[in-house]
């Protein structure tokens, strides 16, 4: 038995759909524990959902089946799949939600085509409830990969820009932004220490200039820009008691500029 499934969707909670799907898992399974990992990713951002996959899907105990439903091409001929990453088990959409999990893991997948293990009446705009949520519910009562329908050798997968190191030092992006406005980069910890290590660099990033990496927000005074490596092993900017996206006018996409001081 797989007792942990785990919810992640753009829904929110002022609808009755995160309820709906959880009555139908229990329906199937009344011994699982549900697990809500969230329901506030921004609407249709399917990249959004995976970084929150990436840095939350793979610390779960062992045979944790993840549903996930961030799903825009709902009712297209986009397929519903499962699938396997070492010992944890997903659901939801192949619409690139898997990507930042698949990129560096080996995985096993089926498509969701066989009827006896989703709803028998399903709608073309709920397939959370309909069919994934069902689906999940099955694997946590021991079903297996082959059993919920056939083989699919390859997932659609996207990825981030990758940052450009040179002479000069670094250059990235903002990846994502969490609810205290902070911003992600896509320059880790790693590539820091590889091409900065013990240099001084001014960093760029919308309307201000900072001079050094901090370890935390407490670093400078309250109101005031702060770069630090994140939980997520990444440079990121926020603001000590503010919010970085909203006081430096930065979204994301926008870049980020570490430069080397000769």
């Amino acid at each position: 038995m797989r007792n942990v499934i785990t919810l992640t969707t753009d829904f929110g909670l002022q609808d009755y759909y995160v309820s709906a799907m959880k009555a139908v898992m229990l329906g199937i399974a009344p011994e699982a524990r549900l697990v809500d990992v969230s329901h506030d990713i921004p609407s249709q951002d399917i990249m959004a959902g995976s970084w929150v996959l990436k840095n939350s899907a793979m610390l779960f105990p062992s045979g944790t089946v993840h549903t996930v439903v961030i799903d825009p091409g709902v009712g297209t001929d986009r397929n519903a799949v499962a699938l396997k990453i070492e010992d944890q088990y997903f659901v939801g959409p192949d619409n690139g939600i898997f990507s930042l999990l698949t990129t560096d893991r080996s995985y096993s997948a089926v498509k969701l085509n066989k009827k006896e293990y989703l709803r028998e009446s399903r709608s073309n705009t709920f397939h959370g409830r309909d069919v994934f949520a069902p689906a999940a519910a099955h694997l946590s009562r021991g079903v297996t990969l082959e059993e919920l329908g056939e083989p699919l050798d390859e997932l659609i997968s996207y990825r981030w820009m990758q940052p450009i190191a040179d002479k000069d030092g670094l250059e990235g992006t903002i990846i994502h932004i969490d609810k205290f406005g902070n911003l992600v980069t896509n320059i880790s910890a790693d590539l820091i220490d590889e091409v900065l290590a013990g240099k001084d660099v001014k960093i760029y990033v919308g309307n201000v200039i900072l001079n050094e990496i901090n370890t935390t927000f407490g670093a400078v005074t309250e109101g005031e820009p702060v770069a630090y490596i994140g939980s997520a092993g990444m440079l990121e900017v926020g603001i000590n008691k503010g919010d970085a996206q909203k006081m430096l006018g930065v979204q994301k996409g926008a870049q980020i500029s570490i430069i080397l001081q000769k």
